[in-house]
């Protein structure tokens, strides 16, 4: 029997020659993330183990970014807690202020994800790196402990769903459609406990920030992980950030699918999931009656690339935010708002109305930088829609792609680029 991908990997990493789903295995870390929110709890639990320090400081990325800079003394403690730890334990790759960017865009920015890593992340979108070819996925605190400690993790191996890609989007479908089709399609428990792996000839045609955004989001469907083919574009992008070594691993011929879907790019139509689940989608022809909002989010580890934020500008250009309406766009990383700033977009951003806001989680999880009050409704490139994620209980978020988000912070209402005229 064949093997997948990803049982490819967990195997290599844990030294055996074969591995099947249910399988119960212990595999050796290349990464292991926490964050400001979820490191505290981590490093606390590691306090009450019998170890000096950490199995490899080299391994080890701690980022600041769901409340920084602190919106709070809470949050302040929490930063100032990982920020001893780091320092006392010599991590190499800890982001605070001035250096930071929200955690998934800025590790393979940085080069610390590489094809074929196994990958532990105190956060559960850390599936946003099986886009290049690693298995990553989100554990708690108290496994990140335990993984900054022994540089080890216990795994099920997971069994998987085989995604076929076909043809090519049209103008302004991207990633994130993509995406929330499939997530409408099986629900957001269609692949619980399982391996999402993307192949076909239409991934061609997918650029790295919209593979970026589709791993991101197979937790939104219940997913292990995220995975995709090491082709040409993942070289090259790894080769452009990355000094580290890589291993491309491909499945086997004979490789066993719980199921197979095919996904054709080419009939997909811009997507909005409404409240109170990404699995509550809708195409924009398919909305009816206008759905007036107050807020517009552009930004996230889900859609805060800089190909994100080059599609918003192209929309907002010469155009006006809707009087009355907030447009909050955030940069993911420190690098993509300078770059961002080079290329005129933030003028653009500024001109039309919107704020732009320092690297930061900010709003999507109810932190700051966007909050909703009652009855209110925001469009968001973000990746969730619970019940008050993004603040009162009582408010709404609909989950759509930066394209839409800008388009919809111009009219008022949701709807796609073309109702401009674009």
């Amino acid at each position: 029997m064949g093997m997948t991908m990803t049982q490819k990997i967990l195997a290599a990493h844990a030294g055996l020659d074969h591995v099947e789903a249910g399988q119960l295995i212990e595999a050796q870390l290349d990464l292991v993330l926490g964050n400001d929110i979820t490191s505290p709890v981590a490093i606390h639990e590691m306090d009450k183990m019998t170890v000096d320090t950490v199995f490899d400081k080299d391994k080890i990325a701690l980022v600041m970014d769901h409340f920084i800079p602190n919106k709070d003394i809470k949050s302040a403690e929490h930063c100032k807690c990982v920020r001893e730890f780091a320092c006392r334990h010599d991590i190499t790759n800890y982001f605070d202020v001035g250096q930071m960017g929200i955690e998934h865009a800025l590790l393979p920015e940085k080069g610390l994800t590489v094809a074929g890593d196994v990958i532990i992340g105190a956060d559960s979108h850390t599936c946003t790196y099986g886009a290049l070819g690693a298995f990553s996925t989100g554990v708690g605190s108290t496994d990140m402990a335990a993984g900054m400690a022994t540089g080890k993790a216990w795994f099920k191996v997971p069994s998987a769903i085989k995604f076929n890609i076909v043809g090519k989007p049209k103008k302004w479908v991207s990633g994130k459609d993509v995406i929330l089709h499939i997530i409408g399609m099986i629900g957001v428990d269609g692949a619980l406990y399982k391996s999402m792996e993307f192949v076909g000839e239409g991934i061609k045609n997918l650029s790295m920030d919209d593979r970026f955004t589709i791993a991101n989001m197979a937790i939104e469907a219940g997913g292990k992980n995220g995975i995709f083919p090491v082709d040409d574009l993942a070289i090259e992008y790894m080769k452009e950030h990355s000094k580290r070594p890589y291993t491309a691993y491909e499945a086997d011929e004979d490789a066993v699918y719980e199921a197979e879907y095919t996904i054709d790019l080419s009939t997909l139509e811009s997507t909005v999931a409404f409240p109170h689940l990404p699995e509550n989608t809708k195409t924009i022809s398919e909305i009816g009656e206008p759905v007036v909002v107050d807020q517009s989010v552009i930004g996230s580890c889900t859609n805060g690339r800089i190909d994100d934020l080059r599609v918003a500008a192209r929309i907002l250009k010469g155009r006006k935010v809707k009087k009355g309406l907030r447009c909050i766009v955030i940069p993911a990383t420190q690098a993509i708002y300078l770059q961002a700033m080079e290329e005129g977009l933030l003028k653009i951003f500024i001109e039309a109305g919107a704020v732009v806001s320092t690297p930061t989680c900010g709003p999507c999880l109810g932190g700051y930088m966007g909050i909703l009050a009652a009855g209110e409704r925001c469009i968001s490139t973000t990746n969730r829609n619970f019940v008050g994620r993004m603040g009162h209980v009582e408010s709404e978020v609909y989950l759509a792609s930066p394209a839409v988000a800008a388009a919809s912070a111009v009219t008022g209402y949701i709807c796609a680029p073309e109702e401009l005229g674009l």
